[in-house]
């Protein structure tokens, strides 16, 4: 029996030269070519780059073009033909007559869109205390007469530094400032933050807000 496994364990004459795999005796498995590998990687290299790095942006901003062309450019506001700013950037306001955003810690400037980002101090952190109460400050200097608690998002940056609105909150605690200010009615100035306002995302996301650079530009256009 020890001979007969023996013996099937020898190669016969049929299965010399022949490989796995190979289809016949005699016949050789040979590896892939080398130059076919690498042509077939630059097409497929140069196909993809074309169709993601090409065709598909330009899909994309032709759609966006089309479909919704004022935040294709930036959703920028327009003043009598002249550029005033941008419906996603906050911009800085310290005039009494205006109505402040929320501080900025962007790098080098305030609400610097190149360099987003916030200021990454911990709450304990005494350079956070010192520019809140520095921001306190600053609003109760401007309306000395109101000892109302100040929004919390008057005083504290956002984690872009660009926040372009405030909270309902926030507006309403700068009304009689603005109107005092303007020699306006407190209804009138009310009424335009009211206009100004803009709910919640699809009626349930986020929170309300009032979007600073558009309420100001209507104050402005009131000449007063």
């Amino acid at each position: 029996m020890n001979d007969h496994l023996h013996a099937s364990l020898q190669p016969t004459d049929t299965d010399v030269g022949r490989t796995p795999g190979a289809d016949s005796p005699g016949q050789s498995a040979v590896g892939p070519n080398p130059k076919s590998l690498l042509r077939a990687a630059l097409v497929g290299f140069l196909a993809l780059s074309l169709l993601t790095g090409v065709l598909y942006p330009l899909l994309v901003t032709g759609i966006a073009q089309v479909a919704f062309p004022d935040k294709a450019h930036g959703s920028l506001i327009y003043r009598n033909g002249t550029l005033v700013g941008s419906r996603l950037l906050g911009q800085s306001f310290s005039d009494p007559r205006y109505f402040w955003g929320r501080p900025s810690a962007t790098a080098d400037f305030p609400y610097n869109a190149t360099a987003s980002g916030g200021s990454n101090l911990g709450p304990t952190n005494p350079a956070l205390v010192s520019e809140v109460s520095r921001a306190v400050r600053a609003l109760l200097a401007a309306d000395p007469a109101n000892r109302t608690v100040v929004p919390v998002d008057l005083v504290t940056s956002s984690g872009s530094g660009l926040d372009p609105d405030i909270s309902p909150a926030a507006a309403a605690w700068q009304v009689d400032r603005v109107a005092r200010a303007r020699g306006l009615d407190h209804s009138t100035v009310q009424a335009l933050v009211r206009r100004y306002t803009s709910g919640r995302s699809l009626g349930v996301l986020g929170r309300p807000r009032v979007r600073v650079l558009e309420l100001n530009l209507a104050l402005d256009a009131l000449g007063r």
